[in-house]
């Protein structure tokens, strides 16, 4: 009786508004997901999609109810953990298009960098916690990106920039949420000015194609400048209402690349307009808002690094996917949270808003 009781607080105590507007990001995604493949060899995506979500769910149930300080309690060996896993996908794991991102586990597949995003949060979090200082040091930020940089070099020898990249929304919100004093940024700021140039040499050649297309897309319009330029004409093709589900010509055609993962925003944003956008995009605010309110009413530090962890991260990913498919940003391949077709990657978010969950929930522990 006692434990049914708990289990009907917990469930009437969840964050019902994040939850909701969760729920009608993936709807829009199965329905778009749906539209995008039919009559394509991933005309099976969609359902698959409903399993990712379905599941997703529960994974968010049993992640809220874990006491979040019991996993920052263990946030050492967990990152211990995804090294291991990071190493073993370099060994063991799936090669394709090229890259070696997906290790297969009792007939799963599963990106393993996806993963490590929540774990860095919870290690983020942790450190910035343990630290107890107003103020970020350069000896303690130094440590931080250390932790951080690890996973991130092992992602991009996969090779996978863009989720290696997804990493260092963590680590900047954590460090300016902990007190990062402002010259330390300026510096900062200006290392990466000078570095840039001196990176770009490590960079494979497709990814280096991918920086030249993003500048000018029209160099090699049928080559690397391609999906740049398909994903434009997709975007604008909407115009104010769209063309309709299942009437849009770019996707249907066989024009828009991936349009089911990458650049679902553009077929999308092709057979819904500006209207369907703009919905879109407020669902993605409200999201984001709603964690940010859990953050501030955390009851403690870690609850808020956590949130804002999470919010910063989604943040990340909805600015440079949308920002990708109208050619504003470079292509990565970073997917749109909650719509774009993927396993990992839907449940790495629905765990994070399990996190969430978690932290709100404590607020009702007496």
């Amino acid at each position: 009786m006692i434990r049914a009781l708990a289990v009907y607080r917990s469930f009437k105590d969840l964050d019902w508004p994040l939850v909701i507007v969760t729920l009608a990001l993936c709807t829009l995604g199965v329905l778009q997901i749906y539209s995008a493949t039919l009559a394509t060899k991933w005309q099976d995506a969609w359902w698959k999609q409903i399993v990712w979500t379905a599941t997703g769910f529960a994974m968010m149930w049993v992640a809220a109810n874990i006491d979040y300080h019991v996993l920052l309690g263990r946030a050492l060996y967990l990152y211990l953990g995804c090294v291991a896993l990071l190493l073993a996908t370099g060994l063991l794991g799936n090669k394709v298009f090229g890259s070696t991102r997906w290790i297969r586990v009792a007939g799963f597949t599963f990106q393993t960098s996806e993963f490590v995003k929540i774990v860095l949060i919870l290690l983020v979090a942790k450190y910035l916690t343990d630290i107890k200082a107003d103020t970020l040091e350069w000896k303690d930020l130094a440590k931080l990106a250390g932790f951080v940089g690890v996973p991130m070099l092992l992602v991009m020898k996969e090779p996978d920039l863009g989720t290696s990249l997804t990493y260092l929304p963590i680590l900047v919100c954590g460090a300016l949420m902990a007190g990062l004093r402002w010259k330390y940024l300026i510096i900062i700021t200006g290392l990466l000015f000078v570095t840039l140039p001196i990176g770009y040499h490590f960079l494979k050649p497709y990814q280096k194609d991918r920086l030249v297309s993003f500048i000018n897309p029209d160099r090699d319009p049928k080559g690397t400048g391609f999906q740049v330029i398909q994903s434009k004409i997709a975007v604008g093709n909407g115009g104010m209402w769209g063309r309709g589900t299942k009437e849009s010509s770019q996707t249907h055609l066989g024009f828009l690349p991936v349009p089911h993962t990458d650049f679902i925003f553009s077929s999308f944003a092709e057979e819904h307009g500006f209207v369907g956008v703009v919905i879109a995009l407020v669902l993605y605010f409200l999201l984001i808002m709603q964690v940010v309110q859990n953050a501030q009413t955390a009851t403690d530090k870690a609850g808020l690094y956590i949130c804002m962890g999470v919010a910063a991260l989604l943040l990340f990913h909805v600015l440079v996917n949308v920002g990708m498919v109208v050619g504003r940003m470079p292509v990565t391949g970073i997917p749109l949270p909650l719509m774009s077709s993927g396993g990992s990657n839907t449940w790495s978010i629905f765990l994070m808003l399990g996190l969430v969950n978690s932290v709100r929930l404590r607020r009702f522990v007496n």
